[in-house]
């Protein structure tokens, strides 16, 4: 991976952790200070977005310290899999943040029942999501296999050179 990618990729990281720590932020502070008008149900929204929240950041603090193992090349080792497995288990909670969200919003959409299956559907590939990164898992598990077993070999051709 090349140092302008890792930069690029860590910049994204940044800004997406302030954003959703901007939004943390006004979220308590809509939690305490704006009342409710009785329209919505405000604050179990505003609770769901800031678990939301920490769901993503989870994620982007897991995806930093697995690019920092990428770049110095410690990636194909068991320590990667504490931070995948962080990973698929934020995106789970995501999806079920998001599923809390659709059932708070369903009651108002019993005129466009549409709209509560729409989201369903998204929470469904917040999910797929979280399958494809556990793909990726397996394939990092073949490769740590792979690398511990090439270097058994390279052991043994070392023991016979």
């Amino acid at each position: 991976m090349g140092k302008l990618a890792v930069r690029a990729l860590r910049a994204v990281l940044v800004v997406v952790l302030a954003g959703t720590v901007f939004v943390q932020a006004s979220m308590v502070w809509a939690l305490a200070a704006d009342p409710e008008d009785g329209s919505l149900p405000l604050t179990p929204l505003r609770v769901t977005t800031i678990l939301g929240m920490v769901s993503a950041q989870v994620a982007l603090v897991c995806v930093w310290r697995l690019v920092t193992m990428v770049r110095r090349g410690t990636v194909f080792s068991h320590a990667a899999f504490r931070y995948v497995d962080l990973v698929i288990g934020a995106i789970v909670a995501a999806a079920l943040v998001w599923f809390a969200v659709t059932a708070l919003n369903a009651p108002g959409q019993r005129d466009d029942p549409g709209v509560t299956l729409i989201m369903g559907g998204v929470g469904v590939a917040i999910l797929g999501v979280a399958l494809i990164v556990l793909v990726l898992r397996m394939l990092l598990a073949q490769a740590v296999a792979r690398d511990v077993e090439a270097a058994q070999m390279q052991a043994e051709l070392d023991e016979v050179i």
